[in-house]
């Protein structure tokens, strides 16, 4: 699978450390993983958070309102600064959670915008406190409480340090500031939240609705297999729509329909999986295409638009396989 970058629409990698675009190391569309960064991070200084200064924000100072800030004045910070410019109240974020947030960026001498979700109408979201984005943020961002609004100052050494980013008309002796609001953030205990749909038809498997972050039960019928798709909700959520082009994250559980055995868990790995709809096999791009966002969906993918004869490691040539999927965030 090509891995997606880690924020959506940011010029030449911006915040990531991999790299923007996706990984075209191959361009087999298996099943989701979680994948490691194609690039080791950069070292950066570590533990030293300082509360400012910052520049101030003249417009849209509400959590969720697209912000303006001022440009920088006088010398940036030397070290990292967070100010927190709303407090909010959800649980703090930790280690390993991915973020999911709205940010605007830009550079501290002379205020030019860089990028911001806000205008794009869709949030970012990746892991923290792992090295596959900016020091600023893998720092800056634990410890958090969901909802609040985050001003930072970053300097080069926790962002791309001598080098800049020229691709992004950043130099290397740029200060970045970002406006970020926290949204919200999962991991490996997250579920889907929503409404339980009754599963009334006997011909197709049941998958529990349980929402304590466990992997469900999938229990397959003695029957046939459809030939075709099946994509029905077993819990709904109340979020977006996912289109066919958006990235997920996710966690899933996949079984054959063939005797139930489990072949692949994102659970079992205890880590998330993120991939684009556009980079797996055609029964989840189509299954998961115009379901909720917060929602967990009963997917059973005929051999045609899974991996037909060609058998992959614990999958024989010509299975039906039966997937329940939580959709926790378009990235």
């Amino acid at each position: 699978m090509r891995r997606r970058s880690v924020l959506l629409a940011v010029p030449a990698g911006l915040l990531t450390l991999a790299g923007c675009g996706d990984d075209e190391s191959g361009s087999d569309k298996t099943k989701p993983s979680q994948e490691p960064t194609d690039q080791s991070p950069s070292p950066a200084p570590t533990g030293k958070i300082v509360s400012g200064p910052v520049p101030p924000i003249t417009a849209g100072k509400k959590f969720g309102e697209k912000p303006k800030v001022a440009k920088g004045t006088g010398k940036p910070p030397h070290d990292l600064a967070v100010k927190t410019i709303s407090q909010g109240d959800g649980r703090k974020t930790v280690k390993g959670d991915w973020v999911q947030i709205n940010y605007l960026a830009q550079i501290w001498d002379t205020g030019k915008a860089i990028d911001n979700t806000f205008d794009k109408k869709k949030t970012a979201a990746f892991p923290i406190g792992k090295g596959q984005v900016l020091p600023g943020w893998d720092q800056g961002l634990l410890g958090r409480n969901l909802g609040s609004r985050l001003e930072l100052a970053v300097p080069p050494a926790y962002a791309y340090g001598k080098q800049g980013q020229p691709q992004a008309g950043i130099k290397g002796t740029d200060t970045l500031v970002f406006v970020i609001d926290l949204v919200d953030a999962f991991n490996a205990k997250s579920s889907a939240k929503g409404s339980k749909v009754d599963q009334t038809n006997a011909d197709l498997p049941k998958v529990s609705a349980n929402t304590d972050g466990k992997a469900p039960t999938i229990t397959v019928p003695k029957k046939a297999a459809p030939k075709k798709l099946v994509s029905e909700y077993v819990i709904e959520g109340d979020g977006q729509e996912v289109k066919k082009t958006d990235a997920l994250l996710v966690q899933y559980k996949g079984v054959l329909w063939d005797g139930g055995k489990e072949f692949d868990s994102t659970y079992k790995r205890g880590e998330l999986a993120q991939f684009s709809l556009q980079q797996v096999v055609k029964g989840w791009s189509q299954g998961l295409t115009g379901k909720k966002v917060g929602s967990r969906v009963l997917v059973v993918v005929p051999p045609d638009l899974g991996y037909g004869k060609a058998a992959q490691k614990g999958i024989p040539a010509n299975s039906t396989l039966v997937f329940s999927v939580d959709i926790l965030a378009v990235l």
